[in-house]
């Protein structure tokens, strides 16, 4: 029998099933699909269809496991389901949703065990008494969905045959329980429903967006099967790389319908995704240049950037791009952190320019020394470098009499006529000390930078202008220098963690690109930000008005770090990028895990001793031991981060640094400082240090009063970095403090620690 064409693919929920078998079943898991592929009549494989069922068949695995198949049609199968032989029979469910066009598979025996796991415990009795009376009975819990019909339910693309077990459910606990064996959608409308979400809200943000675009015909599996509501892996390569890479690594095969439409859209111009910590902002823009690549004429030149903030996050992101798709994918893509690559820029138009980059802590530095040595107290170093590198560079003043009237929004605390001459005096001092000491600022590279590729977007039209002008006839116009026709550096750039770009930055990769389709695509969280770069994109020419799309699901963070987590952000208000307010609302999860622990000490030697302990403590139970390269701590300081990796290494506990460039090793417990952590993660995180004073720093405190604008700033920032750190963990999040807890967390922090020993 000739069975060459047997088209064999892996339901998403099957993968997630198949991944929490023992190693040996995963094992002969992956040999099963390869006979399967051959031929799937092979008498090993005892394929047999389930009684009483039309189209759902079972193979054997080994001795133990059985595949259960979907029968899309002749030759095409889908593996919805691997179970222990003696679970086979039990009550299946599955067919085609009517919102969104895929299929979906669910246990419902699994379902309503896991429901019933969770029912509250009954009240304790009361001691028998010596007059019988009638106890009181309490009232029956009220359903949590008693407000929406099944028919609004499955409007919005609940899983019909689940509608009775909702019915019941009373707690979060029970609707968590039905969530971790549901469909993916079913969860996420019970959860938004649940969070309070209104049913136009939920339509609007979570049933629309994955809803098919063609009339859904129930009984057309094999037309299901390919809708991207149907998240399935039909490879060798990709079903190895799932099995093997668990959790981690699913990325690279799968994408929610909803971050697949971002990625494959055409945009008319600048394009910005938003959302929370773990919503996937950076696999979009993966797979956004993936797809970017795709669409490319055949050649050898990178017309693809993808870009981003840093040196540790740009080496992950060529690390996850070569994973992705290879070295034929990254030969077409330059991967460059923004700051060096306006480094490049600079000393390419400069090539004797060999001036030592600084960051910023280190021109803070010497701007005080420029102040002690003119003898000036009164002005703080701080409030000139920001003032010079966000008014001044930011704006690009060049003249005194600019500067004047240059405008200073945001920036807090107002000063006169007099003041910004005596401000402009100090700049120049400084330009000219940091000139005599051969070193320039990273702003004044971005801004440099900024500059020189402004000139050479405006060299590009010029010529534009003249080949119209001339009937379409080129001119011979060699760039300078370079002996090479003049043109745009890229024809896409893709910007992950965008809101940590300075004004620069975006002038200069506005330059770098031809304004027009798919030109700019950017994603990011200004809930994230933890530099002090606010800017509004479209006043540096980067127009994202009605190209705005926000990730609003956690594929990271459980729904108990996730609130703690909010907590700590407070009631302040943060902006998208374009002048407006951006909100988390709406964002949630659907993970579920324990709560997260605070840990009171009375000093910094016993909070070291006590994190050492709960690592030894994971580490001596079964089930709870993890690779130390899991595990992470951050702290507020450098020095601290130090002696933490010290007391571990006294306890016998391997670490690493984390550095500007990554991980200073392989193996070891990760440490560092909280600004190393971004866009890194971990299943344990341990958030040292939270004490006030540290977190926020004294310094921040102490202009409470003399600067009001500047302080609620500085701390929305140190908010923002807590709130980072506490969402790069998938499993636990313990938060140490010494002394007097943060401000930061709330009651529900300090509740859950232990008394001070």
């Amino acid at each position: 029998m000739n069975t060459s064409g047997v088209t064999l693919r892996l339901l998403d929920k099957a993968d997630k099933e198949i991944l929490k078998l023992p190693r040996t079943v995963k094992g002969a898991f992956f040999d099963f699909q390869h006979k399967f592929r051959s031929n799937p009549h092979t008498t090993g494989l005892k394929l047999q269809q389930l009684k009483g069922d039309s189209r759902l068949w079972s193979a054997r695995v080994n001795d133990e496991y059985r595949a259960l198949l979907l029968r899309l049609a002749d030759d095409d199968w889908l593996i919805v389901s691997v179970k222990h032989r003696k679970d086979v029979y039990s009550r299946l469910s599955y067919g085609v949703n009517q919102v969104t066009g895929g299929i979906e598979y669910v246990d419902l025996e699994v379902v309503e065990d896991s429901v019933l796991r969770r029912l509250p415990a009954p009240p304790a009795q009361a001691p028998a008494s010596a007059e019988p009376s009638t106890p009181a009975q309490p009232e029956p819990a009220r359903p949590l969905f008693a407000d929406w019909s099944d028919e609004q339910l499955s409007d919005l693309g609940v899983a019909e045959s689940l509608l009775p077990v909702i019915r019941t459910l009373a707690t979060e606990d029970q609707l968590l329980g039905l969530v971790e064996y549901a469909p993916q959608l079913t969860g996420e409308v019970l959860l938004a429903l649940f969070d309070g979400a209104s049913y136009d809200d939920v339509l609007d943000q979570v049933t629309r967006p994955v809803a098919a675009t063609e009339p859904v015909d129930p009984d057309d599996f094999e037309a299901a099967a390919q809708r991207p509501a149907t998240v399935v892996t039909t490879t060798d390569d990709a079903l190895k790389e799932a099995l093997e890479s668990g959790d981690f690594g699913r990325w690279k095969v799968f994408l929610h319908p909803t971050q697949a439409r971002l990625v494959e859209r055409r945009y008319n111009g600048p394009a910005r995704v938003g959302g929370g910590p773990g919503t996937g902002k950076t696999i979009v823009a993966l797979h956004r240049v993936r797809h970017l690549v795709r669409q490319l004429p055949p050649g050898r030149d990178k017309p693809v950037l993808l870009t981003t903030y840093n040196k540790n996050l740009a080496a992950d992101l060529r690390a996850r791009l070569l994973e992705l798709g290879g070295e034929e994918l990254l030969s077409r893509v330059e991967v460059s952190h923004v700051d060096q690559l306006a480094l490049r820029v600079v000393r390419e138009a400069e090539p004797g320019n060999g001036k030592q980059a600084i960051d910023d802590s280190r021109a803070v530095r010497e701007w005080r020394g420029l102040l002690d040595e003119l003898g000036e107290d009164g002005w703080d170093a701080e409030f000139l470098h920001d003032e010079w590198t966000q008014v001044i560079l930011g704006q690009a003043v060049g003249t005194r009499t600019d500067y004047f009237r240059a405008r200073r929004a945001g920036r807090g605390r107002n000063i006169g006529r007099a003041e910004r001459a005596e401000i402009w005096q100090l700049a120049e001092r400084f330009t000219q000390r940091l000139d005599r000491l051969g070193r320039q600022t990273w702003d004044q590279v971005a801004e440099r930078a900024a500059r020189l590729e402004i000139g050479r977007e405006q060299r590009i039209q010029n010529i534009a202008r003249q080949r119209e002008e001339a009937g379409g006839l080129d001119n011979i116009h060699l760039q300078d220098g370079s002996g090479g026709w003049l043109r745009h550096r890229y024809r896409h750039i893709v910007v992950d963690e965008a809101q940590d770009l300075r004004p620069a930055h975006w002038k200069m990769l506005r330059a770098m690109a031809p304004r027009g389709a798919d030109d700019l695509f950017l994603v990011g969280d200004t809930h994230q930000r933890i530099y002090k770069n606010q800017v509004t994109l479209g006043s540096l020419g980067v127009n994202i008005r009605g190209r705005s799309s926000k990730l609003s699901l956690s594929y990271r963070t459980t729904r108990q770090i996730l609130r703690s987590a909010l907590g700590v952000l407070g009631e302040t208000t943060y902006d998208d990028l374009d002048g407006s307010e951006e909100t988390l609302a709406g964002y949630r999860s659907v993970l579920s895990g324990g709560l997260p622990a605070g840990h009171a000490f009375p000093d910094w030697a016993s909070e070291r001793e006590g994190v050492a302990a709960l690592i030894e403590e994971w580490d001596a139970d079964s089930d709870m031991a993890i690779p130390h390269e899991q595990i992470a701590i951050c702290v507020p300081t450098n020095q601290m981060a130090a002696e933490m990796a010290y007391t571990l290494k006294v306890h016998g506990i391997d670490s690493v640094e984390i550095r500007s460039d990554g991980p200073n090793g392989s193996t070891g417990v990760h440490i560092g400082t909280m600004f190393r952590f971004k866009g890194l993660e971990y299943q344990r995180m341990v958030i040292a240090g939270v004490t006030d004073g540290l977190v926020p720093r004294e310094a921040v405190n102490s202009l409470r009063d003399r600067d009001p604008v500047r302080h609620r700033h500085e701390i929305q920032r140190a908010r923002s970095l807590l709130f980072v750190a506490a969402t790069r963990a998938r499993d636990s999040v313990d938060v140490f403090w010494h002394g007097k807890p943060s401000p930061f967390l709330d009651e529900s922090w300090v509740a859950s620690s232990a008394p001070l020993p």
